[in-house]
């Protein structure tokens, strides 16, 4: 076996290493990944890698199954030798030793200006280490920033002021880095939220400082009286706050309305098809979702679509509600608009 295949035998060893985290990015967590950085030691997925070779100085990073791991390009033994000592855990623990809970910390599937604004805190600014500077909580922030407007399609320039203390974000008519003004508006909701339920561990209220949703796309749905004409809408699941929102058009501010999930033991369900007698508008891939208030009929534009809703919301339906979940379900479940 030549220097380059016994090489590849090993990288792919490590990678499969038990106990290492090296099945996952080390900075999104994407499966499988197929890059390494010998300089840091971890396995990375070809998107983060994009951003890793933007800073030669920090990382290095070659493809583990296509690039030449020649022991006369590189001292490859020294090279394993120092990633079997390192690996995507250890490298991690070191890097994001004190990741602030407000903090967005990027998936698989996230935006790249994201990945790559985290990449560059960890490695680049150090941010994250134990001995680094500590970044203290945003309090009052100003800077510009483009909004669509309510009533309108349009974006315009307004310059916005955050006022931490207060819990406002206000904005004027007449930039800041996209990341920053992202993490700072989570850090002002979680000094908001610790504040409403001082009783809760933070841990349980990061999932909501922002909204991750579980399942979007366009449904089309009737009224209360299930008489009235289907309309089509943009329908978004927050799996964290057991929402289903819906809006007329995606981009929209504002959603025309929201549908409380409670659980199965609370009486609420999703299950396949239309009741008897209603029809829908364009689509009859039907579901219907069942509330102790009322029944919300839906259509799919296809039966593929119509099961991953039903998959989504069986799932959420079936999670036990968490202690926030508990406190604002009394107040607000199944509360909705037309």
């Amino acid at each position: 076996m030549g220097d380059r295949e016994r090489n590849k035998k090993r990288l792919l060893e490590l990678l499969r290493a038990p106990d290492t985290g090296n099945a996952h990015c080390a900075d999104c967590g994407a499966a499988d990944p197929d890059w390494a950085s010998y300089k840091l030691g971890i396995f990375i997925c070809l998107n983060c890698c994009g951003v890793h070779r933007n800073f030669p100085d920090i990382s290095r990073v070659k493809s583990v199954r296509l690039d030449f791991w020649d022991d006369s390009i590189v001292e490859v033994a020294v090279v394993l030798q120092f990633m079997i000592h390192n690996g995507n855990l250890r490298v991690k623990a070191k890097f994001e030793a004190r990741v602030p809970a407000f903090y967005y910390i990027p998936q698989a599937n996230d935006c790249l200006v994201l990945k790559e604004q985290w990449i560059r805190a960890k490695y680049e600014r150090r941010e994250f280490m134990a001995d680094g500077e500590t970044i203290s909580l945003p309090g009052n922030r100003e800077g510009f920033l483009w909004k669509r407007g309510r009533d309108n399609s349009q974006f315009l320039r307004r310059k916005f002021v955050l006022l931490a203390r207060e819990g406002l974000l206000k904005y004027f008519t007449k930039e800041q880095e996209i990341v920053d003004w992202f993490n700072a508006l989570r850090a002002a909701r979680l000094q908001y939220l610790k504040m409403a339920f001082p009783e809760l561990p933070e841990s349980e209220l990061v999932p909501f400082l922002t909204r991750n949703y579980l399942k979007q796309g366009f449904m089309e749905k009737t009224g209360p009286k299930q008489k009235e004409p289907f309309k089509k809408r943009w329908f978004a699941l927050d799996c964290h706050e057991r929402r289903l929102l819906y809006y007329k058009n995606p981009l929209d501010a504002f959603e025309q309305g929201q549908v409380f999930l409670g659980n199965k033991e609370q009486g609420y369900e999703a299950y396949e098809d239309l009741p008897k007698g209603i029809r829908g508008n364009r689509w009859k891939a039907g579901l219907t979702i069942v509330t102790p208030e009322r029944r919300f009929v839906l259509t799919c534009p296809s039966e593929k679509e119509q099961q991953e809703w039903l998959e989504s919301l069986r799932g959420v339906l079936s999670s036990p509600l968490t202690p926030l979940n508990r406190l604002t379900a009394s107040t607000e479940s199944g509360r909705s608009s037309r």
